[in-house]
Formats: C-alpha cells, sequence, structure tokens
C-alpha cells in the first residue's frame, strides 16, 4: 500500500504543477468521466447498458430499444447524483453530513422507487452471497451519524485515498438503504477523492469479482482484512491518473526500478 500510495502522490504532484485548466477543459472532463462512472459503477450492479448507450442517454436524453426503462431510469439518475458529487467536492468548506448521503441516494435512486429515495431503510436485509448481517434497521440511523462523525474526525489526517476506500467500505457495511447502497458509496469515494485533489475513479466491470471478493474479505467474520480493497482503490486512482496523463499528453512516470535501467 505504501508504493501503490507513493506512487499516486508522485503522479498528483506531477498535475498539481501543471497550468490550472482551463473552463471549457474542466467542462470536458467533468462529462468525460460523468459518464465512465455512470456506466462503470452501474455496469457492476448489473445494468446492461454499454459505455456508448450510456453515452446516447446521458447526451443526447434518447432512450435506448430493446432496454429495460430501470436501465434508463439508472443511468440518469446516478448522473444527477454524480452533479451533485462534484458541487459538494468542490466546496471550499467541505464537510461529511448525512444529508449530503441521504442526497445522493435521492438523487439517484428517486425515479426508481420515489418512496425509498434518500431515506434509510426500516427492514432487514441479507447480501446474497456472504454470511455477513447488515445492522438492523433500528442501528442504522445511529451507526450513520457515528460514520459521518468519523469521516469528519479523519478527513485531514488520513491519506486521501484511504479515507476514500474508507467511506467507501463503511458505507456498504452499514448498507442503511433498501438498494443502490454500492452505487451510493462509489459516488461518495470520488466525492473524497475530487475534494482533495486526486482523479474520480471508475472500478471497471472486469474487475466485478475481484472488487466482491475485496469487500467480503473485510467483512468476514473471522480475521476481516481491507488490504486488498484498499489495494483495489489506491490501483484504480493510479488508473485515472494515467488516463488524465493520457488524455492531457503528459508522460507518465515511471517506477523508480524503470528509472534505475
Amino acid at each position: 500500500m505504501e508504493s501503490l500510495l507513493k506512487r499516486a502522490d508522485e503522479c498528483k504532484k506531477i498535475i498539481d504543477n501543471r497550468p490550472p485548466l482551463k473552463p471549457e477543459e474542466i467542462k470536458e472532463l467533468d462529462s468525460y468521466f460523468r459518464i465512465a462512472t455512470t456506466y462503470s459503477s452501474n455496469a457492476l450492479e448489473g445494468n446492461t447498458l454499454t459505455l456508448s448507450e450510456t453515452k446516447v442517454i446521458l447526451e443526447d436524453g434518447i432512450t435506448i430499444g430493446g432496454k429495460p426503462i430501470k436501465d434508463y431510469y439508472e443511468a440518469t439518475g446516478h448522473a444527477k447524483a454524480y452533479d451533485y458529487m462534484l458541487e459538494v467536492a468542490r466546496l471550499k468548506d467541505f464537510h461529511f453530513t448525512e444529508d449530503m448521503i441521504l442526497r445522493l441516494h435521492k438523487l439517484f435512486y428517486n425515479n426508481m422507487d420515489g418512496d425509498n429515495a434518500g431515506v434509510y431503510r426500516n427492514h432487514q436485509i441479507f447480501i446474497t452471497g456472504t454470511e455477513y448481517l447488515p445492522p438492523t434497521p433500528e442501528d442504522v440511523p445511529q451507526q450513520m451519524q457515528e460514520f459521518v462523525d468519523e469521516l469528519n474526525v479523519q478527513k485531514d489526517s488520513l491519506h486521501p485515498v484511504v479515507l476514500a476506500a474508507f467511506a467507501h467500505r463503511r458505507l456498504v457495511d452499514i448498507h442503511p438503504f433498501a438498494d443502490g447502497n454500492g452505487r451510493t458509496a462509489r459516488l461518495l469515494m470520488n466525492m473524497v477523492l475530487l475534494n482533495k485533489g486526486y482523479q474520480i475513479i471508475s472500478i471497471p466491470p472486469v474487475l466485478r469479482h475481484e472488487y466482491i471478493s475485496a469487500l467480503k474479505a473485510s467483512q468476514r467474520e473471522n480475521s476481516p482484512n481491507d488490504r486488498e480493497f484498499l489495494k483495489l482503490i489506491a490501483q484504480c486512482e493510479i488508473e485515472a491518473q494515467k488516463d488524465y496523463f493520457r488524455m492531457f499528453r503528459i508522460p507518465f512516470p515511471k517506477k523508480d526500478k524503470e528509472k534505475e535501467r
């Protein structure tokens, strides 16, 4: 983890030392990641839209023939939540609140289930494929309050990539909503990264197995370990930085061993 975080920090420093982006470039980047994160986050949960179909829906407002209407609502809802995530992450006086998390979920989930959008669940849920049991609905409000308090305490002491991974993992642990927990967690994770000057990340669908396995390892009753999850998030951050370097034609820094050659 130490070498991965060092690598991410090295890339961030190069980006930070470049001239500020023009407003048009910021707008282009926001749109690029809006489509990419909407596609990947939904695809991890079984949405059947391709990247190009997601782009058509978000840019042109056109539905895709033969696709479930639910897939369309998930794309448009995620894009709305993404826009809110950008707005909040760029606030000068940034701090975590429960309302922030509730609104992320409401914007994403409102068209699919308005009654349960942006409100904590009122029933016990069970996660297929794992023995992990989320807290009872009665315990959710207290755990969410403690979670937000801990984020605010840790936000200036933990490494931003570690904080982002923790925010994601802990929200999924609590599983406060009837549905849409994973997507809300990934939006919250990216809010942390963006606020701290790192790149917005997408977890590609091809890594779905590794992603779920890493989460399971952090939730298991015996010897829980979040090392693999932290590693995955750090690697995804570096891949997002590589993408940024590619788009702006910046040579990607070589690793120390490559420099020695």
